[in-house]
């Protein structure tokens, strides 16, 4: 059974121009990923509210996983807020793997996004998150929070957001999505 380390942003102080926080948002499409990971049967941990990077990394060298996952949104520079809209998967340069996780959600992401040609995936040599964890490892930014209609997308389509990452990851493991159950 895959075994994967979701790791929704840590970043409170990311304010979404609409109200909210990065770290609020992520964590609702986190949520809404963890019916789809278990009607697929994939195991998974999540990082805590509170912890740093650093414990985070650190929880994710100790345990015994195949996949690091990090949910984030952007921020544009001081000069650009509010003007630039994307998504973004981030892999470690060195890693095929996390590229070939990568280069999934990114073409899954393409589905639901409002423009496709603005959703990339993105090598990294310097990003901690990556480059420190010792596994396939993935940073996937939803969009920029200080742009109207990034923010919005995302508030409006936590659901889709979350099965399509969770496709991602079924895709990457060769399984079916399982269809979690009604409530």
């Amino acid at each position: 059974m895959p075994r994967v380390y979701i790791s929704p942003s840590l970043q409170n102080y990311n304010l979404f121009i609409n109200g909210g926080t990065e770290e609020e948002y992520v964590n609702l499409v986190a949520d809404a990923m963890d019916p789809y990971l278990l009607a697929s049967e994939i195991e998974f941990s999540r990082n805590e509210p509170g912890m740093t990077l650093s414990e985070v990394i650190n929880d994710v060298n100790r345990g015994d996983y195949d996949v690091y996952f990090s949910i984030h949104t952007s921020t544009a520079p001081p000069s650009m807020a509010g003007h630039i809209q994307g998504a973004e998967v981030y892999y470690f340069v060195n890693n095929p793997y996390g590229r070939e996780l990568a280069e999934i959600i990114a073409k899954n992401l393409k589905r639901i996004y409002p423009n496709s040609e603005k959703v990339k995936n993105t090598p990294t040599a310097t990003l901690k998150e990556l480059t420190r964890t010792r596994l396939p490892a993935v940073l996937v930014e939803l969009g920029y929070n200080d742009n109207e209609e990034d923010a919005q997308w995302i508030k409006d389509n936590i659901r889709s957001i979350a099965k399509e990452l969770s496709r991602s990851l079924t895709e990457y493991f060769a399984i079916p999505l399982g269809e979690p159950e009604e409530d």
